[in-house]
């Protein structure tokens, strides 16, 4: 499947941000087999979008001049991830459980959704939202 939009996102390791996204949100994260020479990474992908997860070690191995400003920038800065989620409240209980920083706690929306903002353990902003029933 070709997506119309792909995003890529470094992140400090493959197994923390797998166990955020598809452990805890329980979005649908492969993690496909690589061509030699192609870095390890994860895919979370629908019909119109896919956001590809590599390792800064990764990218900075096969792009060096990327290197300085890869350590030089706080990750996700001006940047916000929308993901619609089922079962918002288990998840709010879960990252409270794993002590991950909320920024604002989960709330019902007058435009009817549940609506919850966090930071995924590489600090980007993720907006988790659930239609109200």
């Amino acid at each position: 499947m070709t997506a119309a939009l792909a995003i890529q996102l470094c992140v400090s390791d493959l197994d923390t941000t797998e166990a955020f996204y598809a452990g805890i949100l329980g979005l649908p994260v492969q993690r496909p087999v690589t061509t030699p020479g192609a870095p390890e990474h994860l895919l979370l992908e629908t019909e119109e979008i896919q956001i590809i997860f590599v390792e800064d070690a990764a990218v900075a191995q096969l792009h060096p001049i990327l290197q300085a400003r890869l350590e030089g920038f706080p990750r996700g800065v001006g940047m916000t991830l929308h993901l619609v989620v089922e079962g918002i409240e288990d998840i709010y209980q879960e990252l409270q459980e794993e002590d991950l920083e909320i920024l604002y706690p989960l709330e019902r929306k007058p435009y009817g959704t549940y609506e919850l903002w966090c930071f995924d353990p590489d600090g980007y902003l993720i907006v988790l939202e659930e239609p109200v029933d």
